[in-house]
């Protein structure tokens, strides 16, 4: 599709919004932006549009030929749209990115990039139902046309799925008795709010009450949004896309995340993969990590927004 057509899907409340901070502050804007090697006539993709500032510093880059694609499944990303014809935006989880390039006409991209951190406007949104700074219905959804809500885990998940949960996407050092005191509080009385759960969960609290509740919030939270099957299924889709020499960079926040993406970068697939037993060969990955270690943030950056404290960049080539 060239840049200069117009799509129905552009349509809706659009502004140029000077104060991308006062949605969402990019985490390693410009290591991010400098490791997709920009080309003016290129064809990009931001997974993740968000506040739309690493899509602003993209644009800035692109000539008047030049197309950048965001996606983002919040309906309130719609009000940071900048008003460029060189942008597209399609309303959907990243995890369709391969479907909706097509329909779009588009085969192959000179690069992709990915902030996998939830924007500080879905945080202090709080009715949303993310941060534990408010009290509010137990939601969670970053795109509220899915029907499951973190209440509805809560409620209806069997204690063993919980104790997985828990265990696997937060970490939770007490996750079997945590899942164990839900199933039985739930049964007093229905765990819905923010508040409900907290008090719920109160007596059985393990070291730094903020931190085990950030751990908690994290793990409901990816399970409500299949966070990990979204960004397996994204990751596979962007080798396929990628133009050979193509940049793919993605910051995580968490251990769980940056695990996956060091994996695939490093051999293409989620699998195990094993050595020819006649040759002792392994299947070479059609992408290669353009750095050994993760990229991380400036002390300067860390300082001035510490939520960035925890993220890590990597970037891989397509071969």
């Amino acid at each position: 599709m060239m840049p200069e057509e117009k799509n129905p899907m552009n349509e809706g409340p659009k502004k140029n919004t000077a104060t991308h901070d006062a949605y969402h502050v990019p985490v390693m804007l410009q290591e991010a932006v400098e490791a997709l090697q920009v080309k003016p006539n290129g064809t990009y993709v931001d997974c993740t549009f968000g506040g739309g500032g690493h899509s602003a510093a993209i644009l800035k880059q692109l000539g008047p030929s030049g197309l950048l694609i965001g996606f983002d499944q919040d309906e309130d990303a719609r009000r940071n749209l900048p008003a460029d014809d060189r942008f597209l935006f399609i309303p959907q989880n990243f995890r369709h990115l391969q479907r909706f390039l097509r329909l779009h006409q588009v085969t192959q991209v000179d690069g992709i990039l990915a902030d996998l951190g939830v924007s500080s406007h879905q945080f202090n949104e709080g009715e949303r139902g993310f941060s534990t700074r408010f009290d509010a219905n137990l939601d969670m959804r970053m795109d509220t046309r899915n029907t499951l809500t973190a209440a509805e885990v809560l409620q209806t998940y069997p204690e063993n799925r919980l104790h997985k949960m828990f265990e696997q996407y937060g970490e939770v050092t007490n996750a079997k008795t945590l899942a164990k005191t839900i199933v039985t509080q739930r049964e007093i009385s229905p765990i819905g709010t923010i508040s409900r759960l907290k008090q719920a969960v109160q007596p059985i609290v393990k070291g730094n009450p903020n931190k085990y509740f950030a751990q908690l919030f994290q793990a409901i939270r990816i399970e409500v949004n299949d966070e990990m099957g979204a960004l397996k299924e994204m990751l596979e889709q962007s080798a396929k896309v990628l133009k050979p020499g193509g940049r793919m960079a993605v910051i995580t926040f968490h251990s769980l995340e940056d695990r996956v993406v060091k994996i695939f970068f490093k051999q293409g697939s989620f699998q195990e993969v094993f050595a020819d037993d006649i040759y002792g060969t392994r299947p070479a990955s059609v992408l290669k990590p353009v750095n050994k270690k993760p990229m991380l943030p400036t002390k300067a950056e860390m300082e001035k927004n510490k939520r960035s404290r925890s993220a890590k960049l990597r970037v891989a080539e397509k071969i």
